[in-house]
């Protein structure tokens, strides 16, 4: 398994590399087949932000689907200790999950295996879950402009049931997640409403 580590607009000191690699390897132990860890750390200069102005985000690639993971803290070794629970939690869901389906036992609900999941405090970017890794294109636009679009990202449209999408959407911790429906066929998003309610969007046929 690769680990990369690298910074926007931060220098990352060899004894952190050394530090995210040693806590990173622990996780092999969920899946065998990891193929790479990507973890970046962003510096947030806004001062009034001083509490959580370090932020680390760890993706990591795997022969299935991708696992995200990100936190925010006073400093990037408490910011990745956070980052790194939810990752862990993420990781065993999953693994628990493919236990189930090879066992061939009913396939656990969504609320149930994603009740203890930890829920990011802060929200960012727009990231996905694919079963391919992500394309992600970094784009600048006019800072005059009120609005700002820092990222585009594309993946696979391969068809997934509600549920599994659900799941997805809990593996990357985000609060929406866009999916071709595998049986309606038609681009969907499904969306957390509040505690475990979900809800889903279609485009009219």
């Amino acid at each position: 398994m690769d680990i990369v580590v690298k910074g926007r607009n931060v220098e990352v000191p060899d004894h952190y590399r050394e530090h995210v690699a040693e806590k990173l390897s622990k996780v092999e132990r969920y899946d065998q087949k990891l193929i790479r860890v990507d973890v970046e750390l962003f510096h947030e200069r806004n001062p009034r932000q001083s509490d959580t102005c370090q932020r680390v985000e760890i993706t990591v690639m795997t022969k299935g689907p991708v696992v995200r993971a990100e936190a925010q803290a006073q400093d990037f070794y408490a910011a990745l200790d956070c980052a790194f629970s939810k990752l862990d939690a993420r990781l065993r869901r999953s693994a628990d999950r493919r236990r189930v389906h090879r066992g061939r036992h009913a396939p656990v609900s969504v609320a149930a295996a994603t009740a203890n999941l930890p829920t990011d405090l802060t929200r960012g970017g727009t990231a996905t879950l694919t079963a391919e890794p992500e394309v992600e294109e970094l784009v600048e636009h006019d800072d005059g402009q009120p609005w700002r679009i820092v990222r585009e990202k594309e993946h696979s449209g391969e068809p997934m049931t509600v549920d599994d999408a659900l799941f997805q959407m809990e593996l990357v911790g985000h609060d929406f997640y866009l999916f071709q429906d595998k049986e309606s066929g038609r681009p969907s998003v499904v969306y957390r409403r509040r505690g475990y309610d979900y809800g889903i969007l279609s485009l009219a046929g």
